[in-house]
Parts: C-alpha cells; sequence; structure tokens
C-alpha cells in the first residue's frame, strides 16, 4: 500500500522551478519511497532528519538525490497514510534544511 502524496503550496513552488528532466526524477524518488516513507529506523526508505545546527527537524524525512544534487523533505501524517513534500531544493549549503525548518513551524 502506498501513502497519498500531498505536496504544500511551497512545494509546488519548487517543483515548478526544476526542468522537466529533473522533475521526472524527482517524481520517480517520490513515487518509490511513498511505497514505504517510514524512517530507516522503522524499515521503511526515509533518511531521518533531526535537530542539528539550531534546525529542529525531528519527524522529517528526506529523499536525496545525489546526481541531481537535490534534497527533498517531508513528512508523514500518520493518521492519514499521507506523506506531505515540504521542499524540493538544492542542497546548496544545507539550505533546503534552513527552509524545511521554516515551513514546518
Amino acid at each position: 500500500m502506498s501513502y497519498n502524496i500531498s505536496y504544500t503550496p511551497e512545494a509546488e513552488e519548487d517543483y515548478e522551478g526544476f526542468n522537466n528532466f529533473q522533475k521526472n526524477q524527482i517524481d520517480k524518488a517520490v513515487s518509490k519511497v511513498s511505497i514505504n516513507p517510514l524512517p530507516q529506523n522503522e524499515g521503511g526508505l526515509g533518511k531521518p532528519l533531526g535537530n542539528k545546527q539550531g534546525r529542529n527537524l525531528t519527524g522529517l524525512c528526506k529523499i536525496v538525490l545525489m546526481k541531481l544534487g537535490i534534497r527533498i523533505v517531508y513528512k508523514l501524517i500518520r493518521t492519514e497514510t499521507t506523506m506531505e513534500i515540504i521542499v524540493i531544493a538544492a542542497r546548496a549549503d544545507d539550505e533546503v534544511y534552513d527552509i524545511a525548518d521554516k515551513r514546518n513551524q
């Protein structure tokens, strides 16, 4: 059973800023992880984030597109089995995590 996927309005804007090739890769990665988006420590495919460098991202997970330098940060809404995408951005000095921290508040 796959989780439903939803995007915050800001994440939809992030997505639209990518070219078609990048969007295709993002779609594939999100679709793959949505099959089991639980954190890895719970047997899932999500890479959990935590509290570091003054950002509290506990409860959020990331998807890494290494070759493209893109990070996708999401949270699970477990009561609804929904995977909500919060931000899609280039890694660029951890800016993606600063954005996720702001949007998650």
